[in-house]
């Protein structure tokens, strides 16, 4: 009960901090517009706000491996990141723009644990197996009901006035996550022999290749994000080219739906049966790149939004299997690295297919679409690829892990350990 309880406030702590997350971005572009007029400015603004994203996820996961106080770390973080968002709304468009781009990367220097880091703390509040296998999906729900909720609920309080409630709005989710985030409980620091001084700034990127599951999900997942990061772009081009050049936000809020609902599906199904995450994954990036290849031959705006719908629905569950993937397979010291890295790896791939996008932006919208489809069915193939041999590891209840391999957990069976045959450098297990 107190687990399930735990859940609870970690979810809506979850939800809080990324609906901040989700909706900062459209925030800042539309306050830098209204009072600058410079849409530019607006962008080299939120340009400084993702970029550190990427570049804090290293030594964010690490510090996270590292720290005594884990509960300071993660309520500092969406504090801090709340009160960038606070000091933004404020100081865009009226303090030195040198000031402002300070203020955004600092904010952006916290953003890596408010997305994958908090999903790092799972583990910690839900017992292994059935009940963790839900809590992910659950987790997955969050991403997908602020990425649904926050840019339209920004937009719309822009459009009765000023963006700046809305940012306002943003900083008091940042805050009410910090504050629920105080009241979760938090796993002590293990010690033992080589864990005193925790993981170094290399672990989880050794993880990540040296892991066949982690490296076939994470590289699955970088060249599939290429796609969504262009998907908005490509999809106000193809409402365009269908006669309805406003519709592009509706093709997307029917995909964001389409997730939102494919996640919460899994969550329940997984009540009454057990999914292996790496078929899963598979299953989900071809289903999506069929369904918008579909959308891409969709003669009317009705079908392509049924279309972007089912792709929705179809991607909703990959990223439950990618969070379950990454804590059962990532070892307990770099646990938090894998998952700050992987959600940095996936924005650095989505800001690219964003600018590849806006520099093919003369080609056929229905090209560009069937693009954006074809990066889920090779990610897909990836994943097919790279995916290791079942072989290697077996999972036997009650299994004990050779001392000297550290601790790596098996394949998804219900969180038990398993026995491991391979090589050991730096913590992190060979499997391959």
């Amino acid at each position: 009960m107190m687990a399930l309880h735990g859940l609870g406030r970690y979810l809506a702590a979850a939800l809080a901090g990324r609906f901040a997350s989700e909706g900062v971005g459209i925030a800042l572009v539309l306050l830098a517009l209204e009072r600058t007029g410079d849409a530019a400015y607006g962008a080299f603004v939120l340009t400084a706000w993702l970029a550190p994203h990427v570049l804090a996820a290293p030594a964010a996961g690490a510090l996270a491996g590292r720290v005594r106080r884990p509960r300071l770390l993660h309520v500092g973080s969406l504090a801090g990141f709340a009160a960038a968002v606070a000091a933004l709304g404020v100081l865009t468009g009226r303090a030195p723009t040198p000031v402002v781009l300070a203020v955004a990367v600092a904010g952006g220097c916290c953003g890596p644990m408010v997305t994958g880091g908090m999903s790092s703390l799972l583990a910690g509040l839900v017992p292994a197996g059935p009940r963790l296998d839900r809590a992910y999906a659950w987790d997955a729900s969050t991403y997908n009901a602020a990425a649904v909720t926050a840019p339209g609920i920004v937009s719309l309080v822009a459009a009765t006035g000023s963006a700046a409630p809305g940012m306002v709005l943003l900083a008091g989710a940042g805050a009410l996550g910090a504050v629920l985030a105080a009241t979760l409980p938090y796993a002590a620091p293990r010690t033992g022999p080589g864990r005193s001084g925790g993981a170094g700034l290399g672990a989880g990127l050794a993880a990540l290749w040296r892991v066949p599951e982690l490296r076939a999900i994470t590289g699955a997942t970088t060249v599939a994000f290429a796609g969504i990061g262009a998907l908005t772009t490509v999809a106000v081009l193809f409402a365009t080219r269908l006669g309805s050049p406003g519709a592009g936000g509706l093709l997307m809020t029917a995909f964001a739906l389409g997730a939102l609902c494919g996640s919460l599906g899994l969550a329940r199904l997984s009540r009454t049966r057990a999914f292996d995450p790496g078929r899963l994954a598979r299953w989900s990036l071809a289903a999506t790149g069929l369904a918008l290849a579909g959308a891409a031959a969709a003669p009317a705006l009705p079908v392509a939004a049924a279309a972007f719908a089912l792709a929705g629905l179809c991607d909703g569950p990959l990223l439950t299997a990618t969070l379950r993937i990454r804590a059962g397979y990532a070892p307990e010291r770099v646990r938090a690295q894998v998952f700050t890295l992987g959600a940095g790896l996936k924005l650095t791939a989505a800001s690219a297919g964003a600018a590849l996008v806006g520099v093919a932006a003369q080609a056929p919208p229905r090209l560009l679409l069937l693009a954006v489809a074809v990066l889920q069915l090779l990610a897909a193939v990836l994943h097919l690829s790279v995916r290791p041999g079942y072989a290697a590891v077996r999972s036997e209840p009650g299994g004990e892990v050779p001392p000297e391999l550290g601790p790596v957990r098996g394949p998804l069976e219900g969180g038990e350990r398993g026995r491991v045959r391979g090589g050991v450098e730096d913590g992190v297990v060979d499997l391959s």
